[in-house]
């Protein structure tokens, strides 16, 4: 199934520049809208459109809520909280000295469910020592002031120049998951014994669940280059998003044991045994897209290079930009009344302003 139209209902403008790809520095770099007719397009004054929960992150990678306090992950190793307007950069204690590779650090973070009580979270980080670069996820505990490295469930997930993947899910079952890249390495992603180019599910103790769809591996899904997004729609079914190769970037819907294609197909491309996207943008088109959320039948994707929050209606097979104006978009949340976003202008691959980076609010009846 592939995206049969193209409509834009939103554009949000603040003025903030387009910015270079991510992904590797010689993918092709698209200014918003160079590739594709903008239909429909409607300008509105956003002055009451949206509202600035924080600014001035480092880098923010991921977004966790639990009532109205925000907790976000920084790249460079720390875990931002937000509450009644306050923002407070705490100290994170980890085992292993952080990467500094691009796309890497402190990456996906999930709460654990009893948070209020255990104060007990997960976290993706990339890491480098005497033997090499990996990827690993780990427990971390809060004392109150600073957050430490409890146990590690899974380590030594590939990790290169490039491609570390590093999203961090509980999904519906109470399964972990979490997305991992292809390290630079496209041949992994076919390879069941690896951990890299996968979505990687486990018991919350790190355990391999008996029902994953190979014995005894954490491999849930493979055939993947750089997904960056996870999230389940009502009826439990798993959605991803992916970066593709300079372009044909991806949504896919994930099922067990399936295999995605890279490096063997992507885009449009078919092969028997192999599965084609759900959405892609094709061969002339870059969303870069990462973090993902679903809402009444639409997943809401945030996308670097392509400076926007993409919905993909399910019923309508069609996409739009809803969210656009704020730069590198790197993670989306959503709740019963609005859409958050958070800003990657400061990664090295944007053009920051001088708040950068931040955590918007956006009502979600704007975005019909």
């Amino acid at each position: 199934m592939l995206v049969k139209g193209l409509r834009f209902s939103l554009l949000i403008m603040f003025f903030v520049t387009a910015c270079n790809g991510d992904d590797q520095p010689n993918s092709m770099e698209e200014q918003p809208g160079s590739s594709a007719e903008l239909e429909n397009k409607k300008e509105l004054d956003s002055s009451d459109e949206q509202e600035i929960i924080a600014e001035n992150l480092d880098v923010p990678w991921a977004i966790e809520k639990v009532d109205d306090t925000f907790y976000l992950t920084e790249r460079p190793g720390n875990i931002v909280k937000i509450e009644n307007g306050q923002v407070e950069r705490q100290n994170v204690e980890l085992e292993k000295e952080l990467a500094t590779a691009a796309e890497a650090g402190l990456l996906g973070f999930v709460l654990g469910q009893d948070f209020s009580e255990s104060h007990l979270a997960y976290a993706y980080y990339t890491y480098e020592d005497e033997h090499g670069q990996f990827n690993r996820i780990v427990t971390l505990q809060f004392n109150g002031e600073t957050w430490k490295e409890e146990e590690v469930l899974l380590d030594q997930i590939p990790s290169g120049a490039y491609h570390h993947g590093g999203r961090l899910k509980m999904g519906p079952d109470d399964k972990l998951y979490a997305t991992a890249g292809d390290a630079s390495d496209p041949e992994i992603a076919q390879e069941l014994e690896s951990l890299g180019g996968k979505i990687l599910r486990m018991n919350i103790d790190g355990s391999i669940p008996e029902d994953n769809p190979f014995e005894d591996s954490y491999v849930y899904s493979y055939g993947h280059r750089n997904p960056q997004g996870l999230t389940w729609a009502d009826d439990g079914t798993l959605y991803a998003s992916e970066h593709g190769n300079s372009a044909n970037d991806e949504v896919n819907q994930i099922e067990a044991g399936e295999n995605y294609g890279w490096p063997i197909i992507e885009g449009e491309q078919e092969q028997e045994g192999m599965i084609t996207p759900l959405f892609t943008s094709g061969a002339d088109t870059t969303w870069a897209p990462s973090g993902i959320d679903y809402y009444n039948e639409r997943l809401y994707v945030a996308a670097l290079r392509g400076t926007a929050v993409l919905e993909f209606n399910l019923d309508t097979e069609e996409y739009s930009e809803v969210i656009s104006g704020l730069g590198r978009v790197r993670d989306v949340l959503i709740d019963e009344e609005n859409v958050y976003v958070i800003t990657n202008n400061t990664d090295g691959r944007g053009n920051p302003e001088e708040a950068d980076d931040i955590l918007y609010k956006v009502p979600l009846e704007n975005l019909n």
